[in-house]
């Protein structure tokens, strides 16, 4: 026998190690919480506990020889079948790549897999690691979706959203900011917002405020626009700080309040507007008063003597004084809207017509005169004489702001305001308007100015050059007329005053007013009921040259007494509606309780008053205005004595 022997030692030992080491890395596969499957030829070869259970199986060996593909969302094949075959031409590894596998149930599992060649039990084949990351991708979908949110939000706001360094750089802003200061993005977005401020020392204000209390609510600030143009904004901010607590900037919402502070500066013009009217109302009734008494006996004596009397002259002066004083009460109450105006029909265009004539002669040739008047114009319903008014006072106001000459625009035009619009003109009304333009290229005015131009008594100019009345009366015109008035002006530049008169809907007809002359005299009895003395004997004096009887009463229940007991031969009542004791209103009801076809006459400072157009409601046969004037006094006597 012969016997051949080799010395396999060492490759035993090879083996032995070759198994350990397998064993060892086999048990850190088996053990690793990430996925591990052997590819050979398409099938599974290998995959540890944490794989199959990735994937939905029971064990890993359940999962060998099944084919791998069919495990992975089929969109991501072709991508497979050529790593693989890169790898297993040049041994070399893929670099990690995300895909999507297929459980068992059919759920989809997000994965990163990364992959190299091996040789597993002597085959050629594909190690892959496979790292579960579904929950990180929810997470990054969730984020991603929590950033739109964000950004819709920041992006479709109202308001103003932005982000600034500390420095005072403008990092990010929304759309809503921008347009609040109409800005582009590339112009301010990276730019020091210094720039957008009225004052660039606010800026360091608003910072020592927020870094003292770390935030900030509906701070005011006065932020610039593009176009230079002021903006009144409300702010809220905060701090925003590092993971240290440090300042890294200043991240706010910014609300536009221009537009709510200038209707809070309306409504409060228009509520002083009101107090001042009533105000001014109420010292014209007692001014009116007084004002009866000297004109009354003033043109009295003046009928009594000869134009060559030495005294007559002295009393035409306080005739005449006392008349310029009616006509200033007369100014106040048409400010206060409590002087009565007589609305018709008329073309706006036709009365500018007339007054330009008027202009042209009175006012300085230095200043140039155009009218621009609109065609087809509708009529409005107004009172001549005071829309005269408002032209000649506009045009004399214009005049007086262009001493060195420029020119005078009037232009008439047509609009229909709207909601908006009257949304943001406090006393505007929806509607179509006939719209009064009078415009000069004099020295302007600033903001204050502009605030109290309306007040009676106001004015720019030095003693002794106008009441200061003019533009009081033009707005309590407008207001009478159920219109409103707008100013623009800047300093410099000029003023543009705009008179807003509802336009007449359809087609009108133009009313035309008969007058005629009443026969002063009459042998009746009146009744003349005032609590002032001198004005009841002014009354009586006047009566009594021309005719008629005087009973005199100083008040309502005395009145009352008198007409109970002689009313068979009082043929009129004239009636002063505020006194003490009872008013005007109560003793007309009581009169018409004793004979409902007595005939009264209403005596009044004002006829537009809400007291005075109930007392005629309720039977009142018309009205006498105070200062009283003989003829006119006699004249509307004699017209109520005279009716049926």
């Amino acid at each position: 026998m012969f016997w051949i022997a080799r010395d396999i030692s060492e490759r035993k030992a090879a083996e032995d190690a070759v198994r350990d080491s397998e064993e060892r890395y086999r048990t850190i596969a088996d053990l690793s919480p990430t996925g591990i499957f052997v590819n050979v030829d398409g099938y599974f070869a290998y995959a540890n506990s944490s794989f199959a259970r990735i994937m939905g199986f029971d064990s890993p060996e359940s999962m060998v020889g099944k084919t791998v593909l069919d495990y992975f969302d089929p969109a991501y094949h072709g991508t497979i079948n050529e790593r693989i075959r890169f790898m297993l031409e040049t041994g070399k590894s893929v670099p990690r790549l995300e895909e999507k596998l297929v459980r068992t149930d059919g759920t989809p599992v997000d994965v990163e897999v990364a992959a190299a060649p091996i040789f597993f039990q002597e085959q050629r084949g594909i190690l892959v690691v496979v790292l579960d990351i579904t929950d990180r991708k929810r997470a990054e979908e969730a984020l991603r979706e929590s950033e739109k949110r964000y950004r819709t939000l920041f992006d479709e706001s109202v308001d103003g959203i932005y982000v600034a360094s500390r420095e005072g750089t403008l990092l990010d802003a929304n759309q809503a900011f921008l347009s609040i200061l109409q800005y582009d993005r590339e112009n301010l977005v990276g730019k020091d917002i210094r720039s957008i401020y009225v004052n660039p020392s606010d800026r360091d204000r608003f910072v020592q405020t927020i870094d003292a209390s770390g935030a900030l609510k509906d701070y005011p600030l006065l932020l610039k626009r593009s176009d230079g143009k002021e903006v009144d904004c409300l702010l809220t901010a905060h701090v925003r700080r590092g993971d240290n607590g440090s300042i890294l900037g200043y991240e706010g919402i910014l609300r536009d309040i221009t537009e709510q502070k200038n209707l809070q500066r309306q409504l409060l013009q228009a509520q002083k507007m009101e107090a001042i009217g009533t105000l001014a109302g109420g010292v014209a009734h007692d001014f009116n008063n007084l004002l009866t008494i000297v004109m009354g006996f003033s043109e009295l004596l003046l009928a009594e003597k000869q134009e060559d009397d030495r005294e007559y002259e002295d009393l035409r002066k306080m005739f005449q004084a006392a008349r310029s004083g009616a006509e200033l009460v007369q100014r106040l109450l048409m400010f206060s809207r409590k002087s009565e105006p007589r609305p018709a029909p008329m073309n706006l265009n036709k009365q500018i017509v007339q007054v330009e004539k008027l202009l042209r002669r009175t006012i300085p040739r230095m200043v140039d005169i155009h009218v621009d008047l609109s065609a087809d114009l509708p009529d409005i319903n107004a009172d001549a004489s005071q829309i005269e008014q408002v032209l000649v006072n506009l045009a004399v106001n214009a005049r007086d702001a262009m001493p060195n000459g420029g020119e005078l625009t009037v232009r008439t035009s047509t609009v229909i305001l709207d909601e908006e619009y009257c949304r943001l003109h406090v006393e505007a009304s929806p509607g179509e308007y006939v719209v009064l333009e009078v415009s000069d290229t004099g020295y302007g005015m600033d903001k204050e100015t502009i605030e109290h131009i309306f007040e009676p008594f106001f004015t720019t100019k030095e003693r002794g050059r106008g009441t200061g009345l003019g533009l009081s009366i033009v707005y309590g015109i407008a207001k009478q007329h159920h219109g409103h008035i707008t100013v623009y002006s800047e300093v410099g530049k000029g003023t543009v005053f705009r008179v807003y008169l509802p336009a007449i809907p359809g087609e009108t007809k133009s009313v035309v007013e008969t007058s005629g002359i009443m026969p002063a005299f009459g042998s009746e009895t009146i009744l003349l009921v005032d609590d002032e003395d001198f004005v009841r004997e002014l009354g009586e004096r006047i009566l009594t040259k021309h005719g008629y009887t005087v009973l005199q009463a100083v008040n309502g229940k005395e009145a009352l007494d008198h007409f109970e007991q002689e009313h068979s031969r009082i043929s009129l009542v004239i009636l002063d509606l505020i006194m003490p004791a009872m008013g005007g209103t109560e003793c007309l009801k009581g009169l018409l309780k004793i004979d409902p076809k007595v005939k009264v006459l209403v005596a009044s400072g004002y006829s537009a008053d809400s007291s005075v157009r109930k007392t005629l409601q309720s039977g009142a046969k018309g009205f006498v205005t105070k200062p009283y004037r003989v003829k006119e006094l006699l004249r509307d006597i004699r017209r109520v004595l005279d009716e049926g």
